[in-house]
């Protein structure tokens, strides 16, 4: 298994480590729920190593992604960054990603946290002769601090002004003689930074912001805390909510994820028809368990009204914040209106469930 560059400082805060793809990585610190919490009210800190992060530089690396990728990179400016995804032919979503645009090259971070899927998936369309270089930067790691005491806690530790930095915005930080980026962006529904730096100043980093946030309540947070925290703010995930089974539209990422304008793109044709025609067959929605559910549902267990099946759940967990069992889900787009009543079976049980809009929770 591979450990990331802050391995030592998970064991040294007792982490319990589980596999995330070939990554031995933070389950939890003993705590869960106490972490799920500090987010929503304080901060937290969490180790994103096994996301991959590719640096594509050459003259045409803009041109060169923008034509394969869903979204439309050109009128991206230097210091902004984009939601995007790579689709089959068929419109269903292979990987998603964000494309940071630096003055001399683009940072692709793989929020899929699927190894090096998007890596092996691009590469294939770098043809010869493009003036472009795909190269994967594991040197590189990544660090998300989230929480209203974010901002402040940036300030104080790393000496970083991101009070003005908005989702889609980053900015290049000099520290410990090196250059590395801070990024706001979408990941727990409260205020989201990602720091993305060489691995060998990393542990300084969390150090740093470690013993600043020693007042403000700062916790580390593993997968566990990471993924109700997710699921809350109805942010869908590469594999339990975005894979072959599902196009764009039907995850809910119109304006955010493709672009119907840009032209031609693998999958293109597809999303556009569905926009034409309005054909959407389903939609991701929330779905709030009844308190008699005995359990979390498994991605994949069916959603029924009356005997009928019309979906499946994508991701479930038990949200701290409404202290019930929540889930994404994606039923026939009939059965997707806020209130509807449906059922979801859990080990041969099917226990009542109201549709809810996303997110479940919003900062603010």
């Amino acid at each position: 298994m591979k450990q990331s560059a802050l391995h030592t400082i998970h064991q040294e805060l007792g982490a319990h480590l589980d596999p995330v793809g070939d990554w031995d990585m933070p389950a939890h610190y003993g705590d869960p729920v106490a972490e799920h919490h500090a987010v929503r009210n304080y901060a937290g800190i969490a180790d994103l190593s096994p996301r991959g992060l590719l640096r594509v530089t050459g003259d045409d690396r803009v041109t060169w992604l923008h034509s394969i990728i869903s979204n439309d990179l050109l009128p991206v400016q230097p210091g902004r960054w984009l939601y995007s995804g790579f689709l089959s032919n068929k419109g269903k979503m292979l990987s998603c990603f964000r494309v940071y645009r630096r003055e001399e090259s683009l940072f692709v971070e793989d929020v899929g946290e699927v190894g090096d899927i998007t890596y092996q998936t691009l590469k294939k369309f770098l043809l010869y002769g493009t003036k472009a270089k795909l190269t994967p930067c594991g040197d590189w790691s990544i660090l998300l601090i989230s929480g209203p005491k974010a901002p402040s806690l940036l300030r104080q530790s790393l000496d970083a002004d991101v009070t003005a930095l908005s989702i889609g915005a980053f900015l290049t930080h000099d520290l410990h003689g090196q250059s590395i980026l801070i990024a706001g962006t979408e990941e727990t529904g409260e205020l989201d930074f990602e720091i993305l730096a060489p691995a060998e100043i990393m542990a300084h980093i969390w150090q740093q912001v470690w013993d600043a946030g020693k007042a403000v309540g700062l916790r580390a947070i593993g997968t566990q805390a990471r993924e109700s925290l997710r699921i809350e703010a109805g942010i869908p995930k590469l594999g339990p909510d975005l894979n072959d089974k599902i196009v764009p539209p039907e995850a809910n990422l119109e304006g955010k994820a493709f672009s119907l304008d840009k032209g031609c793109y693998p999958g293109q044709e597809v999303v556009a028809r569905m926009d034409t025609y309005g054909n959407i067959k389903r939609r991701m929605v929330g779905l709030v368990l009844d308190s008699s559910a005995n359990g979390i549902p498994p991605a994949g267990a069916k959603v029924f009204t009356g005997e009928r099946e019309v979906g499946w759940v994508s991701s479930a967990s038990h949200s701290p914040t409404l202290n019930a069992v929540i889930a994404l889900a994606f039923p026939l787009r009939d059965f997707s209106a806020p209130g509807t009543a449906l059922a979801v079976d859990i080990n041969g049980h099917r226990h009542p469930a109201v549709v809810r809009a996303l997110p479940f929770y919003a900062a603010g």
